[in-house]
């Protein structure tokens, strides 16, 4: 065995971390969030997804203190477009604001390369996944969000350049609540012997 392969201990050890992860959402988010070398972490991982053609079809967008409040102004102004009244603008504002940080998730395709467009969304897919496992790993708590803004153009004008497509937002933190509890996943229902 290669001295770099952790023992099979810290392997189940690792693999039952991994599936203690889920969502958690802004409201239950608080600071600190993650720092600088964390994040670097988290994207180091997010670069080990499954990607054919080595295309990166993908990148991130930090969002943190004075980015919270310009994403904020983004949400108030999506909601005065849309008519909602003072109270539901008030809401926008702290959905935008409620964790210490936000990442937004930008996929960039090719889709005249060799490489089809669904195979380019399943590297997105993965990295995101890899990103919130590395999150969870480091001991924050994450959710990925998406809905309606991510498709308004003056939201996705303020993440993407030309030809990119904004995917939504990952808000992490320290979780301030357990997680709820959730059914017993069952393996079996998702796999099956061809």
């Amino acid at each position: 065995m290669p001295t770099d392969t952790p023992m099979p201990d810290l392997r189940a050890a690792a693999l039952a971390l991994l599936c203690s992860r889920h969502s958690v959402g802004p409201k239950h988010l608080a600071a600190p969030g993650p720092s600088e070398e964390q994040l670097r972490a988290a994207f180091a991982a997010a670069l080990r997804a499954p990607d054919h053609g080595k295309l990166m079809p993908y990148r991130f967008v930090v969002v943190r203190e004075d980015g919270l409040e310009r994403l904020a102004e983004l949400f108030v102004d999506y909601g005065r477009r849309h008519g909602k009244a003072d109270a539901e603008l008030a809401l926008e504002r702290r959905r935008a604001v409620q964790a210490p940080v936000v990442i937004a998730v930008v996929a960039r395709l090719a889709p005249d390369h060799e490489v089809p467009v669904h195979e380019q969304w399943i590297a997105v897919g993965g990295a995101l996944t890899n990103l919130l496992n590395a999150l969870h790993l480091q001991g924050f708590g994450a959710k990925m969000l998406s809905g309606h803004r991510v498709r308004d153009p003056r939201i996705a004008a303020a993440f993407c350049g030309p030809e990119e497509q904004l995917v939504g937002w990952v808000s992490t933190g320290t979780a301030t609540a357990a997680p709820k509890a959730r059914a017993i996943d069952d393996p079996v229902r998702i796999a099956s012997v061809f």
